[in-house]
């Protein structure tokens, strides 16, 4: 039988060979930016003015003293598209309508406005506190939910705990990987995490898990048909019996995914992207991470959380 979790310490060693670079890279963006990721206003709050000139005569020193008008020493200017198009994307801090109204009449002397071209979002700071907040609470429920969902399903399964923070810790993988590429993406890019990044997040952890829980379940399964035989060997064989099911869910998204990507609109292509190199770790971890870490548990092989099993040994 062709084994694959005897190989576990190849996969805990691949998987921190992108880990540890991608918490050092978070950790430079936080250093050089001030945050692990660059904040799109849904977090940070402020106002994007997305801006087409119908003639020349805006520039970057002429859309910045405006706005220093109102207060923003910094605003980020930035000019899309060719230079004769005339676009322009500018971030600032929160402006009220009225205030938006006002730089509109000051933009406008420095050369007409498309107004079917012009596009403005403002988010207040408190707004985007929330969503913060709710960011954050929304994967710790995930998270609570499917550890308590895979101890009560598997409670007939001796240590069903260990499902449960194996599942756990996969996602916690996936997620770290995820966010580094964020974070890379940020500095070399200058993406910006928001609304869609989180709705990602979500997504790849729903996918995530339910892949673990499939290979859990067919150990649950194996379980008491093959007493006696060891731990290892009944989930190597759980693993192959689904490999296949799992390798073909898991390539009919990513062609979708694809397609998408290539053939979608620029405004969701980050979200494409991301959600991608989600699913790809995300089918990695399921088994190459949470079932081999339930070998090393078993085996005794995790520091800290074997006494029980080490105690064993000892005895005989």
């Amino acid at each position: 039988m062709f084994t694959i979790v005897e190989k576990r310490r190849w996969y805990y060693l691949f998987s921190s060979l992108i880990i540890i670079p991608g918490i050092l890279i978070m950790l430079y963006s936080a250093a050089t930016t001030g945050r692990l990721f660059r904040l799109s206003i849904d977090f940070e709050g402020g106002s994007i003015y997305e801006l087409r000139f119908t003639e020349a005569g805006a520039d970057e020193s002429g859309l910045r003293a405006v706005f220093t008008e109102f207060g923003d020493d910094n605003p980020l200017i930035q000019q899309l598209g060719e230079s004769s198009q005339n676009r322009w994307s500018v971030r600032t801090g929160y402006h009220n309508e009225a205030e938006t109204r006002q730089i509109q009449e000051r933009l406008e002397i420095l050369a007409p406005l498309d107004r079917d071209a012009l596009r403005v979002e403002n988010v207040s700071a408190l707004i985007g506190q929330e969503v913060t907040q709710a960011a954050f609470v929304a994967v710790l429920v995930a998270a609570t939910i499917v550890t308590g969902f895979i101890i009560l399903a598997f409670r007939q399964v001796p240590d069903a705990f260990r499902y449960g923070v194996c599942a756990i810790l996969a996602m916690l993988h996936d997620v770290l990987i995820v966010s580094a590429v964020m974070s890379l993406m940020g500095l070399l890019f200058g993406w910006e995490v928001d609304a869609l990044f989180l709705t990602a997040v979500l997504m790849i952890v729903g996918f995530s898990v339910q892949d673990t829980i499939v290979l859990f379940d067919r150990i649950r399964e194996n379980i008491p048909k093959f007493l006696g035989e060891p731990y290892e060997t009944i989930v190597n064989r759980s693993i192959l019996e689904t490999i296949h099911r799992s390798l073909t869910t898991q390539i009919n998204v990513f062609f979708v995914i694809i397609a998408i990507m290539l053939f979608g609109g620029e405004s969701i292509k980050q979200f494409v992207f991301i959600l991608f190199a989600g699913l790809l770790t995300g089918s990695y971890s399921s088994i190459f991470i949470a079932v081999p870490l339930l070998v090393s548990w078993e085996k005794g092989e995790i520091p800290f959380v074997n006494r029980r099993h080490d105690l064993q040994t000892a005895e005989v």
